[in-house]
């Protein structure tokens, strides 16, 4: 089926409508202006495609968003000849994700053995990663951006998506596309004005997020360290200014652990997290930490007639390993490849659009496989019982093996296989 869209206003400019819409048009819509949104918007605006990006907040400044940037983005990022400006910006390294265990440090995920020329992950607070995007983005005079852009409805014709109906300050606009890509992450208003429902997988588990301060003597480089309790477990990520701590729950568990109250939530942290025991305190409200309700899941089918979903707002991926931002931006990749030259065209076919899923289906099914393997060998053991826990013993012994450890360092840097940029 062949999508086409009658013009009716050059790129960038709008016209005062009959029912106080300002109408606008655009080749490509993007809704959601998050990692895979803004790739995607700035891999278009690169081939000379006319694209307009929506964010429905005023900024890019949100507490305990992803802040990971596995190795494939650095790759994708030095594909397009922007890795040294992005590494250039801020940030900490981590090189290895290590567990603690009554035997001591166990890694289990090696990045520094990987064959890349950026063995590690960067911890960048996603809105610098943000705004280091659009502003490569705003270079080309085809991409338009709308802050503060909250999407209404879906413009429907024949069973077609011509574009969206949004509001900025009060202002209605009706923005006309080709084709519209929903990128607005895990609770995608795009998806639900286009009706479709994901498929979920039980993640029985949530994580409460923390900041706690760094001091000079901290090691430099800590990496990710993951620490069992009893019933509970935490992750302390070095993000070179700051740990980050997240806390996590048995799914539902929350209102028992508020009820218990902060003192003995940071017993509980001091207890797992002995070296940073001395600014425990520094948690005096519970408004410094967020929650986040972990989620697994993914569409049957990511698109319909002129609407195409991606990242999130297609497939919920579980904390587990910090590959979301690399899986989504891997699909914006993954779109941009396939679609760029029948955006070109003028002729998007759903055909084209059922591509983009097919390619990667998998290896979001090979990655969220991955992540229940985790969960069941691992959190869930921590979250089920009272006794102190122990990894399965196929664990403790694999995992002593290099080999090994280059399984779960290969998936978290690159996912099931790379992604390149089509030029």
């Amino acid at each position: 089926m062949a999508v086409h869209v009658a013009p009716l206003l050059t790129h960038g400019h709008a016209a005062q409508a009959n029912d106080a819409h300002m109408v606008e048009q655009t080749t490509c819509c993007v809704v959601g202006g998050g990692p895979a949104g803004a790739v995607l918007a700035l891999l278009l605006a690169r081939k000379g495609i006319a694209v307009t990006l929506l964010e429905a907040h005023k900024d890019w400044a949100r507490e305990f968003r992803g802040n990971t940037i596995n190795p494939a983005v650095v790759q994708i990022m030095a594909e397009l000849g922007l890795a040294a400006q992005l590494l250039a910006l801020p940030h900490a390294k981590i090189r290895n994700f290590t567990v603690q265990t009554n035997s001591g440090p166990l890694t289990f995920a090696d990045f520094s053995r990987l064959k890349t020329r950026y063995p590690f992950i960067m911890m960048l607070p996603q809105a610098r990663f943000l705004e280091f995007i659009v502003r490569e983005a705003q270079r080309y005079p085809n991409f338009q951006l709308r802050m503060g852009a909250r999407v209404e409805r879906l413009i429907q014709e024949a069973g077609v998506t011509r574009g969206v109906r949004y509001r900025v300050d009060g202002q209605s606009h009706e923005l006309r596309a080709l084709l519209t890509i929903g990128a607005d992450g895990r609770f995608s208003r795009v998806r639900r004005l286009a009706a479709l429902t994901p498929v979920a997988t039980a993640t029985p588990m949530d994580v409460l997020w923390f900041n706690l301060p760094r001091k000079a003597d901290d090691p430099q480089e800590g990496g990710a360290v993951f620490r069992f309790g009893r019933r509970n477990l935490v992750v302390m990520m070095d993000h070179g200014e700051y740990w980050q701590i997240g806390y996590i729950i048995a799914k539902g568990s929350y209102p028992h652990v508020r009820a218990a109250g902060l003192e003995q939530l940071r017993q509980q942290l001091a207890e797992l997290l002995p070296e940073l025991h001395d600014r425990i305190d520094v948690i005096q409200d519970w408004q410094q930490g967020a929650l986040l309700s972990v989620e697994s899941s993914c569409l049957e089918q990511w698109y319909r007639p002129g609407l195409l979903l991606i990242g999130d707002a297609a497939h919920v991926m579980s904390p587990i390993g910090g590959v979301g931002i690399n899986h989504a931006i891997q699909d914006a990749v993954v779109a941009a490849n396939v679609l760029a030259a029948p955006l070109k065209s003028g002729n998007v076919r759903l055909r084209d659009l059922a591509a983009v899923q097919r390619r990667r289906r998998e290896p979001t099914r090979v990655i969220q496989f991955f992540q229940r393997c985790m969960q069941r060998w691992g959190v869930d053991g921590v979250l089920q019982s009272n006794k102190p826990f122990r990894l399965p013993a196929f664990l403790r012994l694999g995992l002593r093996l290099p080999v090994v450890r280059a399984i779960p360092a290969w998936l978290i840097a690159f996912g099931a296989w790379p992604v390149h940029v089509k030029q």
